[in-house]
């Protein structure tokens, strides 16, 4: 009983170190997205943190078009890094859970 205690112990702090391991390269997984009409580029990692803004001058113009332009092309490259983000942590996650009798997955 013990022996299994301890071996799940250990597959847990291996899966914690996995974890760890995903988000750092997470940090390094570079996403795009742009607007349709290709006047707004933005740079997103896996992690949500934003690295870049490409605005075309046309956009400048009008400070209403630029915030619902931002709002949309932000979100959408937002919605693309959770789904990246949520799909590697997850298989970590379930790769490292023990077998638990009567546990379901």
């Amino acid at each position: 009983m013990f022996g299994d205690m301890m071996g799940m112990m250990n597959k847990i702090k291996e899966t914690q170190a996995k974890l760890e391991q995903t988000k750092k390269r997470l940090d390094t997984v570079m996403l795009a997205e742009k607007s349709n009409d290709d006047l707004l580029k933005v740079t997103i990692t896996a992690n949500r943190e934003l690295k870049s803004i490409e605005i075309d001058d046309e956009l400048l113009k009008d400070k209403k078009q630029l915030e619902d332009y931002l709002i949309l092309t932000l979100n959408k490259a937002i919605q693309k890094a959770s789904d990246v983000n949520d799909t590697e942590v997850s298989a970590v996650a379930k790769e490292g859970m023990p077998d638990i009798p009567g546990l379901t997955s």
